[in-house]
């Protein structure tokens, strides 16, 4: 059965790819973590995006990832990030999703060769009757410095070329937008650790989350306090991973996110080139923050 935007509920956690020690990708590790995360309660998983390091694995590790994910995730719902810059990559990369088992896939905004509005709804549109699969639209500005606005997400809505998006942006005007435009016709979910109980609480659905990748069950607690209306007790429990965000965010991710994974007795590996592991001061900060922060004890 096609994924809905009904279906689009809850945690998506952004799964790192752990590596082996000579940098390949180590499958084992990467079924036990999908599995982790479903266990911990976890909607779905979102493999190879940015903190999959999609641009340093190859076509067919790609594909390979995807395929060891939805085998893992016995039945759950396995989107995984389409980062390429061109159309025909993109397309080529969803089709090789598709045969591995994807449910959908989290499609980034065009960049690079940053297209008009226009341009950019008739990419998404022409991408949807390409691979047919449902689409979730991936904005990160900071990375692309390309944004939908939120009447294009409206049009896309009504356009039957998306059925969610994932929301990875500071501008909390611009999401209300979003929200007013689009909320009712489409799944809009967090990707935004430090306002994820807000961007829950105003009307997001759920998020796709990175950090989830070692704490799933903290953030579940999280969504479900402003899903149901406490804001204050979300707040408050979120307040508490603050530490923990600031050191894992202080470099590009997923560098430090692995090395605090390994830390904490999650061996995930090293990062491929371009990324590097975390600086000295970096690595102080994160293991001074897994000694004080404790997700069994926060409240």
């Amino acid at each position: 059965m096609s994924l809905t935007k009904a279906d689009l509920s809850g945690l998506f956690t952004a799964i790192v790819t752990p590596f082996a020690p000579d940098m390949s990708v180590d499958f084992d590790t990467l079924k036990a973590l999908v599995k982790r995360q479903l266990a911990a309660g976890a909607t779905g998983i979102v493999p190879i995006g940015g903190t999959g390091e999609y641009p340093a694995l190859s076509r067919k590790e790609r594909a390979d990832i995807v395929a060891a994910c939805v085998d893992a995730a016995d039945g759950a719902p396995v989107m995984p990030g389409v980062l390429s810059t061109g159309y025909h990559d993109a397309i080529d990369a969803g089709r090789d999703f598709k045969e591995a088992g994807a449910a959908g896939l989290m499609l980034v905004t065009p960049y690079y060769a940053v297209g008009p509005q226009e341009g950019m709804r008739r990419y998404f549109n022409a991408y949807r009757a390409a691979i047919d699969l449902p689409i979730l639209a991936y904005e990160i500005p900071r990375r692309t410095n390309a944004a939908l606005s939120a009447a294009t997400y409206a049009q896309l809505a009504d356009d039957g070329a998306i059925i969610g998006m994932k929301y990875s942006n500071y501008d909390m005007p611009e999401f209300l937008a979003v929200l007013r435009e689009a909320g009712d016709k489409l799944a809009i979910l967090s990707g935004e650790e430090p306002l994820f109980a807000t961007h829950i609480a105003q009307g997001a659905v759920g998020g796709v989350l990175a950090s989830a990748s070692i704490y799933p069950e903290f953030w579940i607690k999280v969504f479900k306090l402003a899903s149901n209306g406490d804001l204050k007790a979300a707040l408050a429990l979120q307040n508490q991973i603050d530490p923990v965000l600031s050191a894992i965010y202080r470099e590009t991710n997923p560098g430090p996110l692995k090395f605090f994974m390994n830390l904490a007795g999650q061996a995930m590996g090293g990062v491929r080139l371009p990324l590097t592991g975390p600086t000295e001061e970096t690595r102080a900060m994160l293991e001074s923050v897994l000694s004080s922060f404790d997700q069994n004890k926060a409240a």
